[in-house]
């Protein structure tokens, strides 16, 4: 909601591709506080955010999704955030709504944090159709990793000081930016998802169908991105990964966007959105060499979905990005909690919410009941992994 924020936007290289018309600001932000974005601003600017968004889909050809980015550790991100998204569910009940959701890290400066993210759960589990979680602490590792790399110059890996991944600047030379490296992989992410909707492929994948072939039960709609490679543009020399690695790497924790070990999780489903010169055998093949090592739930063992679009990322020759619906999701889950609990069991800043008309107690009881059930629904499904009936005779059709 910040004049500032957004007119910084419109000052940089990106500014072209936003409508000013459609932008939305107040002096100020939230303060940290989900309830003053939900309630307050939310109640503010209903009509204005409905009436913006139905003045951007009418400009649709064939509206397929609306995508929500937002942060859950402060208050509009998450407050206003998942305002957004009920009154998306309202207005457009048909169209399919995939969530972007950037979780704290456990070294979060902002100490309301816990409560923010758990009331913004609570809406996403009602009313998204996807969620991608995406961890702070993962981004911050990743760029880590490539930086060292930078560094270590060891031949064949040099990342130029000021590529894409670094600097957030294309290659241009300019001061580089915090979160520029951390954002540009969440930028990727994205990229990925809409390719077969912006490019041809063999194998096109509608956002719509990401839902439909991915959530086998209401509510366990989080799924794990993984993202490979994770240098972004063309002025990063690293060899490119053979074609077989690529697909090994979408599958380590190292390539996750959130910290969980999904080897050791149970899959429900899982999506490949491949982009480049890649044939529909070599994705196949991939799979049928990967899924010996995958736990995936007795009765959904061919649950992949895959897409294939022709055009490779900017500087790669292939890239792939994996979406999976995996119980390892819990673990987010359940840090958070615990770091939910520990305020909440003080009653800590709890009145700077209860002073905000609307909010009320039960709202924070309700948000952890809710989470609570959720991380139960994925306990259950895990404790079922024992029982995989990976060579279960098939069923034969008398003919």
């Amino acid at each position: 909601m910040e004049e500032g924020v957004v007119n910084e936007i419109l000052q940089g290289p990106l500014r072209e591709m936003f409508d000013s018309t459609q932008l939305l600001t107040d002096v100020s932000g939230s303060g940290n506080n989900w309830a003053v974005g939900h309630m307050t601003y939310g109640s503010a600017y209903r009509e204005q955010i409905v009436d913006k968004l139905r003045k951007a889909a009418e400009h649709c050809d064939c509206l397929q999704c609306f995508f929500l980015i937002h942060s859950m550790g402060g208050g509009t991100g998450s407050g206003l955030g998942t305002k957004v998204l009920s009154l998306l569910e309202e207005e457009f009940p048909e169209v399919c709504r995939i969530v972007t959701s950037i979780y704290p890290s456990a070294e979060d400066d902002v100490v309301t944090s816990p409560y923010n993210s758990i009331l913004a759960m609570r809406e996403l589990t009602e009313h998204a159709d996807c969620v991608l979680p995406v961890e702070n602490q993962s981004l911050v590792d990743i760029v880590k990793k490539i930086k060292h790399m930078s560094h270590s110059g060891k031949p064949g890996t040099v990342i130029r000081r000021e590529s894409a991944i670094i600097s957030g600047q294309g290659g241009l030379i300019g001061a580089e930016k915090p979160f520029d490296a951390m954002n540009n992989i969440v930028a990727n992410l994205l990229l990925n998802i809409t390719s077969s909707a912006r490019f041809e492929g063999s194998l096109n994948m509608d956002l719509n169908e990401i839902a439909m072939n991915l959530v086998p039960f209401p509510g366990l709609h989080y799924l794990v991105p993984s993202l490979t490679p994770l240098y972004t543009l063309a002025d990063v020399s690293v060899p490119s990964r053979r074609l077989d690695q690529m697909f090994s790497d979408a599958f380590s924790k190292e390539h996750q966007l959130i910290r969980a070990d999904p080897k050791h999780s149970l899959y429900l489903a899982c999506a490949l959105m491949v982009r480049g010169n890649v044939q529909v055998s070599d994705l196949r093949r991939n799979i049928e060499r990967l899924k010996p090592s995958l736990p995936f739930v007795s009765w959904n063992q061919e649950g992949w979905k895959t897409g294939l679009c022709s055009v490779p990322p900017v500087g790669h020759s292939h890239s792939l990005l994996a979406l999976a619906n995996n119980t390892c999701v819990k673990t987010t889950f359940m840090e958070l909690r615990e770091r939910f609990t520990k305020l909440y069991r003080k009653k800590a800043h709890l009145h700077h919410y209860l002073h905000v008309e609307g909010m009320e107690q039960s709202h924070f009881s309700e948000a952890l009941s809710s989470l609570s059930s959720l991380i139960e629904e994925y306990q259950q499904l895990d404790a079922t992994k024992g029982r995989l009936m990976p060579d279960a005779p098939r069923l034969r059709i008398a003919r």
